[in-house]
């Protein structure tokens, strides 16, 4: 295990906790918003003028990802990738250190995503019942959408003092 460790290299650690927090979060969206989509398309074949408002619910689990992505840049960021300098050399222990402050966008994100277009795809059912009292449904997503701002939020102040913890 410690010879994969050093083969794979600080680097290696950090690069995986910034692409993981992009891809798991993309998926998760991906998962949130495909299932808000399949619930609106039963109601859109009965009612098509309810499509802006089953577009609103759909695309709210998609900013998951859009956190994830911020995590990644911020993560390479703070690795130094964009300075021009070359591959920066990172510790193992550096690494984790990366890889941990990626975590909560990592975990938040994915979940959230997921739970949020479960909530988003119950309330196009509001839509459908009574689409003047959809933005209650709005309401009920953005709850859940506090959590993967949580999530950006710890990872993001992480990352921010990473430097401080740096070998």
């Amino acid at each position: 295990m410690v010879e994969f460790l050093n083969q794979f290299g600080g680097i290696g650690l950090a690069f995986l906790g910034g692409g993981l927090a992009a891809a798991l979060c993309c998926i998760g969206s991906a998962r949130g918003t495909g299932l808000a989509g399949e619930a609106a398309t039963g109601l859109l074949a009965e009612d098509p003028g309810q499509f802006s408002k089953c577009l609103i619910l759909q695309v709210l689990p998609g900013t998951q990802g859009l956190y994830g992505i911020v995590i990644w840049f911020f993560t390479l960021l703070q690795m130094g990738v964009f300075g021009g300098g070359g591959m920066p050399n990172l510790t193992i222990t550096d690494g984790l250190k990366f890889f941990v402050a990626c975590l909560p966008m990592m975990l938040g994100g994915f979940l959230s995503a997921i739970y949020q277009g479960r909530v988003a795809a119950a309330c196009i059912n509001i839509v459908a019942k009574k689409p003047d009292d959809w933005a209650k449904g709005i309401i009920l997503c953005i709850t859940v959408e506090f959590y993967a701002i949580l999530s950006l939020l710890a990872s993001f102040l992480m990352l921010l003092n990473i430097g401080s913890w740096l070998s």
